[in-house]
């Protein structure tokens, strides 16, 4: 029993916790002794607390017992990303000088989730300060794909990915400042949410550039996902860039209806320069949502050619004020990759810092006008599969090319536009490695692209298949 446990997602998991079918001790106890036995290999956790997860869950299963459910993923054991904060556990931000680091105060977002009654049972693995898109980390170790260990999980949330996709971790959270979440979501075959810039809130988050982070749900399903978001969403005062606008109910928007939805495609940009597996399955999966019902637009977007230096000057920038002072008086204490990072981010003037600001306004104005025709725009998460871990470049289609920029090339636009995206698992490629379909909406309009994941995901897009390493040690 405790093996099907921990293959199940929070939607099959929830109803037989409410019911007292069993216990949220039992799920926890089995979810974190496979995780123990796993993470050997895929090495997905910085820190494990298992005694504080022990007594949450039973206190879970107590209040349950007394009639107080408090809903979806009261009783459902997960871990989150070690940048986020609770107070008086090891956060670590997956580095050498936060190593060591307590906060004396827990996130929003955490809080939240305690309310809802989360077991939480450790902090994730990731790209040293989220600053990178595999999760190869000098301090605490490289993370491992499920699905082909010799490979990256992608990052910068690489452990929640491949603690996800691994059965180690019923449903996660990770950050995404330049596709952080919708990166790892995709090689690890899991969903993968970026909210709308400001829906949730940030305080207690250690920050990579104050102007792109999100943080968002990494699951099973999409109905996970769209639980998990009812229950970190809404205003935050100690935010400043948090919105103040209505809270929504996605669980219950999910009917899987698109029909006469129109979605948008961008020939220009979002298929150039793309795997032939990764093309194949993502047109494969448009093709599906036509046959459910939904129209096929082409569209253009000007500022799209703009995107990448937009994207990479205001990260730069903003990563490197962030981290200046420790990048003057302990250097040696990085990583190489992201040191490198820091030192180039003090490079761009304040001019081209505010030009890309003004390249970013007009790429927002592009996108506001494609809306004006179509409801959401269907794209590849990546346009590559994910290397083998050591790689800086990546074969596509017979050519090496730079990992890093042709990894994080379609998923900088949502970053810079706060634009709500979605990444649905849509086929498995070459060397067993899962490829990723992205949704993208308009403002807020989390529910939508919710909903055409949802249909999406009724068809079966991985037929069955699962990461062949889980497999193994179940």
């Amino acid at each position: 029993m405790s093996k099907d446990l921990v293959s199940k997602p929070v939607e099959e998991l929830a109803p037989l916790i409410k019911n007292r079918e069993v216990s949220s001790l039992e799920v926890t106890k089995a979810v974190m002794n496979h995780a123990e036995t796993v993470d050997e290999t895929i090495n997905a956790f910085i820190s494990m607390t298992r005694e504080q997860a022990e007594n949450a869950a039973r206190q879970a299963d107590q209040e349950i017992a007394s009639g107080n459910y408090k809903g979806m993923y009261h009783g459902i054991p997960m871990a989150v990303k070690d940048n986020l904060y609770i107070k008086d556990e090891l956060t670590t931000m997956a580095s050498k000088i936060h190593g060591k680091y307590i906060p004396d105060y827990t996130a929003t977002i955490i809080d939240k989730m305690k309310d809802a009654g989360i077991v939480f049972t450790g902090k994730l693995n990731m790209h040293e300060y989220a600053w990178g898109i595999t999760t190869n980390n000098p301090h605490w170790g490289a993370c491992r794909n499920p699905w082909n260990t010799k490979r990256y999980p992608g990052g910068s949330s690489g452990g929640s990915g491949a603690a996800v996709a691994s059965d180690m971790s019923v449903a996660s959270l990770g950050t995404d400042t330049a596709g952080s979440i919708r990166i790892p979501s995709s090689t690890c075959g899991i969903v993968g949410l970026k909210p709308t810039f400001g829906r949730v809130s940030k305080y207690g988050c250690f920050p990579l550039a104050w102007s792109l982070d999100h943080i968002g749900p990494m699951t099973k399903t999409v109905k996970d996902a769209a639980g998990l978001l009812e229950i970190i969403q809404g205003f935050d005062k100690n935010d400043p860039t948090s919105i103040n606008v209505p809270e929504n109910k996605y669980v219950d928007k999910l009917n899987g209806d698109i029909k006469d939805l129109v979605i948008g495609v961008n020939e220009d940009y979002y298929f150039k320069d793309v795997d032939r597996e990764v093309e194949e399955n993502v047109r494969k999966g448009i093709k599906k949502l036509e046959e459910l019902g939904a129209k096929v637009e082409t569209i253009s977007i000007p500022g799209l050619k703009h995107a990448e230096y937009a994207e990479l000057v205001t990260s730069l920038s903003e990563a490197s004020a962030i981290h200046h002072r420790n990048l003057v008086n302990r250097p040696d204490d990085y990583g190489d990759d992201i040191r490198l990072l820091f030192e180039l981010g003090e490079l761009p003037s304040a001019v081209e810092y505010l030009q890309a600001q003004q390249l970013r306004r007009q790429l927002k104005l592009d996108y506001q006008k494609a809306f004006e025709k179509v409801d959401v725009l269907v794209t590849p998460t990546l346009p590559i599969i994910q290397p083998e871990i050591g790689q800086d470049t990546v074969d596509l289609n017979g050519k090496q090319v730079d990992l890093i920029n042709h990894t994080i090339r379609f998923m900088g636009p949502s970053n810079l536009t706060g634009l709500p995206s979605l990444s649905v698992p849509c086929g498995v490629g070459k060397e067993n490695m899962p490829i990723g379909m992205q949704i993208i909406g308009p403002p807020l309009r989390e529910d939508l692209i919710l909903n055409v994941g949802y249909a999406f995901e009724k068809t079966n897009p991985l037929q069955g298949q699962k990461p062949s390493f889980a497999k193994s040690v179940q």
